[in-house]
């Protein structure tokens, strides 16, 4: 009787510890994107996407922080928008709006900060914020 009780106990133990444990990978975000495998959501694509291996690649231009961070731009199809990924801002990504015909990006005045993408030499852009250059 006491082996029962005792058997009965350990595996009523082990089914709330499995309970408890988090599986890898188990992390996905409300769009279904992991976060653990390095899947961020883009507005733009309307899919999860890594912004390491995006094609325009921004690297910070000056921190304070012993390790720099770089960010990605994606453009929308008929290239009106342009969809920005700053790692230290509470949003996963920003989105910034062609002004007019002009090469210029400008954030809406719903964000707090003011965002705008423009065209760095001939093939590369900066990002700016508060007219501060932050990436190149």
């Amino acid at each position: 009787m006491r082996k029962t009780i005792l058997f009965s106990t350990m595996f009523l133990g082990s089914l709330v510890f499995a309970q408890q444990t988090h599986v890898v990978g188990g992390d996905k975000d409300v769009h279904g994107c992991k976060a653990s495998a390095g899947y961020t959501y883009s507005q733009i694509k309307n899919d999860c996407v890594r912004v390491f291996e995006q094609k325009i690649k921004l690297k910070e231009v000056s921190s304070d922080k012993s390790y720099t961070t770089s960010t990605a731009v994606i453009f929308s199809k008929n290239m009106k928008k342009a969809e920005i990924f700053i790692p230290d801002e509470s949003a996963n990504s920003i989105i910034l709006d062609r002004q007019g015909k002009s090469k210029l990006w400008k954030s809406g005045k719903h964000i707090k900060d003011s965002y705008v993408l423009v065209p760095y030499k001939k093939t590369g852009y900066q990002i700016k914020k508060n007219d501060v250059v932050i990436y190149q």
